[in-house]
């Protein structure tokens, strides 16, 4: 992904992000911004704006995550397309360098600004949920009882990035980017960050309760109602387009563990 170029403030109003306004012959061209901060734990709400009409080869991205060979990283990956053509949403988490957990949806219209939610917890609740518009898409559950490694350990930061990637974005790269169609713009507004903010080795959250001065600190030991349940179902029947966990021709030695895992530890 294109490295990070600005910092992200939580009272961030509105930030844009160009691609290909200068220089349009590197396939690697893009933008992006991290957090200042780091986070282990939390709420974290963005609302985005795609790049509107003929998008195909970009990817606007929006994500956590450590570094390192054996990092952490819950992303979502706006896979741009063609005039008229929903973008499809990519989603994956990687726990200790270990990803290959990807899930697809269609998206929406990029006229309006889409409401990102990702929460990330593991203290009370463990689990990992995406939610766009307010209704959850997608939960990663901890699964560590039967070996399987959950990001609760690495404290993340926040980063986004608007890039050309048309060997594989759109159509598996067989639509690629159209460079007179430049600058390509995405859009960023309203972020909040109700989480744990790592700093000096240590977690501004206790052992029991997040210190935020935010009284919205449900998500601390947050898992979805049953309504929530039939709701992330129902977008996962009508809008998923790819899931790993049913792909046996990709995992033919059976699929990961974490996809037939019934509890979590």
């Amino acid at each position: 992904m294109a490295s990070p170029t600005s910092n992200l403030s939580p009272k961030l109003l509105l930030l844009s992000l160009l691609l290909g306004s200068f220089v349009v012959a590197s396939v690697a061209s893009g933008s992006g911004f991290q957090s200042q901060d780091e986070y282990l734990f939390g709420k974290i709400d963005m609302q985005l704006k795609l790049v509107p009409g003929n998008s195909a080869g970009t990817v606007t991205a929006y994500y956590l995550s450590s570094q390192g060979p054996t990092h952490d990283e819950i992303d979502f990956e706006f896979l741009g397309n063609l005039s008229g053509d929903p973008y499809i949403l990519h989603t994956n988490v990687f726990s200790q360098g270990k990803g290959n957990r990807e899930q697809q949806f269609y998206s929406g219209s990029t006229l309006l600004p889409i409401s990102t939610h990702i929460l990330f917890s593991g203290i009370l609740s463990a689990l990992c949920n995406f939610s766009v518009d307010g209704t959850p898409i997608r939960e990663f559950k901890n699964s560590e009882s039967i070996g399987v490694p959950y990001p609760k350990n690495q404290p993340m930061r926040i980063y986004s990035s608007l890039w050309n990637a048309d060997d594989w974005a759109t159509r598996g790269g067989l639509v690629k980017t159209d460079w007179s169609l430049a600058p390509f713009t995405a859009s960023y507004r309203n972020f909040n960050a109700n989480a744990c903010v790592w700093s000096s080795g240590s977690s501004s959250c206790s052992s029991n309760s997040p210190s935020s001065t935010s009284t919205n600190d449900g998500w601390y030991s947050q898992e979805l109602d049953s309504t929530s349940q039939e709701r992330m179902k129902w977008v996962q029947k009508n809008y998923m387009i790819y899931n790993y966990c049913t792909d046996t021709k990709r995992f033919p030695q059976g699929l990961p563990l974490e996809c037939t895992a019934t509890t979590t530890s």
